[in-house]
């Protein structure tokens, strides 16, 4: 059936969609099922979104509860899911009695949301780092340093500089005509690459010093995935008691519903006047109503330290297997990057799907693991095995 279906998507699929790698028609927990019945360890977790893998029962209820209530009010109204999804992620994030949290439906939009805070500074220029991602729309894509992908889209957003992940070319570019400074903690679809130690403190001092914001996407390191609820939480990220001005928020905060938010800190929250943005779906009942789900159901099962002490594990796992080909395993929490030597990383992902596991190139030489933050020891086990396996066939 797999065939058929790819010849299926073929006739009817934008030719931006690459062919599928497989056709998957069930999971449950770690585990999914392909339309000819194949079984397979998802350690991509629809890239760093099933927080809670595949039909957990905490989402297939909130999912269904929501469902029989009501599914879309407009932003005419609110929602009591809306509400406390709002409340849930002010209090998560520490942003405090100032903290506002305005509701979207995917990261890219959370980011436009964060590209038109920015504007409402006046100031004209907003820095972004060379290789870090912030999603296709077209503000995000002018953010995205990846000049591959804006190059067939440009004219871009104007505006938006680029500059390495070095301090002082961050110095060197800051000055009062900087509206914000947008980054990641770890730069995912680079290859997982953590942010200098001490970079962000100093980014948010130097935001601090000339007036503009520090925005953090959070769209992949957040919700409990790298071991702390959110990335810039971790111990010698930022000062204590000290917050960026936005976060931007999605994947995994919706455990597979379309979700995403900018929450705004202190005087970032005052920027956005009545009616300056806004949008149909977002903040829906719905999606709101299963993100409160997921979130509590990560914080209610120990999920954040779970993905603390299972990073750990597969790490040094990894590292045990003394492959030849891993040069270096970096990351945090289940937010996993695995070096290998040469550009094989394709060939490792090919090998690995057709022993029934389900990993990611990040890049030519970057393997990306982003499992679900329920996994345990029977799941590292049986990963351990496949990925030496397929590590040896790409060799």
């Amino acid at each position: 059936m797999t065939e058929e279906y790819r010849a299926r998507f073929a006739r009817v699929a934008m030719r931006s969609a690459p062919t599928p790698m497989a056709v998957l028609e069930h999971g449950e927990g770690a585990r999914v099922w392909d339309v000819d019945g194949a079984e397979y360890l998802d350690f991509l977790a629809g890239i760093a979104v099933n927080a809670l893998g595949h039909a957990h029962p905490v989402v297939v209820d909130a999912i269904a509860a929501q469902a029989a209530r009501v599914m879309h009010v407009s932003n005419y109204f609110t929602s009591p899911p809306a509400v406390a999804f709002a409340e849930t992620l002010v209090r998560l994030t520490g942003a405090g009695e100032a903290g506002r949290v305005y509701p979207a439906n995917s990261g890219a939009e959370a980011i436009e949301a964060a590209v038109k805070l920015a504007r409402r500074t006046g100031r004209p220029r907003i820095l972004a780092f060379e290789s870090g991602f912030h999603g296709r729309t077209m503000g995000a894509l002018a953010l995205t340093g990846k000049a591959a992908l804006r190059e067939p889209f440009e004219p871009m957003l104007p505006g938006v500089e680029h500059i390495p992940t070095d301090l002082a070319a961050l110095e060197a570019a800051m000055g009062p005509d900087v509206a914000a400074v947008i980054l990641e903690p770890i730069k995912g679809e680079a290859g997982v690459v953590p942010l200098p130690a001490g970079f962000l403190a100093a980014a948010r001092r130097l935001t601090r010093e000339h007036g503009a914001l520090l925005i953090v996407d959070e769209i992949q390191t957040g919700a409990g995935r790298t071991g702390e609820w959110f990335a810039f939480q971790h111990a010698g990220e930022l000062e204590p008691g000290d917050l960026p001005d936005a976060i931007v928020l999605a994947k995994g905060i919706g455990g597979g519903v379309p979700v995403g938010a900018l929450v705004t800190t202190g005087a970032a929250s005052e920027l956005f006047t009545l009616g300056q943005h806004g949008s149909t779906f977002g903040g829906n009942p719905l999606a709101t109503a299963v993100a409160v789900a997921v979130l509590g159901e990560i914080e209610r099962a120990g999920l954040v330290q779970n993905a603390a002490r299972r990073g750990e594990q597969l790490q040094q796992g990894i590292r045990d297997l003394a492959s030849p080909l891993v040069t270096e395993v970096r990351g945090r929490g289940l937010l996993i990057g695995v070096e290998l030597d040469r550009p094989v990383a394709g060939h490792v992902v090919a090998a690995a799907l057709e022993r029934g596991l389900i990993i990611n190139a990040a890049s030519g030489t970057t393997v990306r693991l982003a499992p679900p933050l329920i996994i345990g020891d029977a799941d590292i086990e049986r990963f351990l095995t496949l990925f030496s396996a397929s590590l040896e066939a790409a060799a």
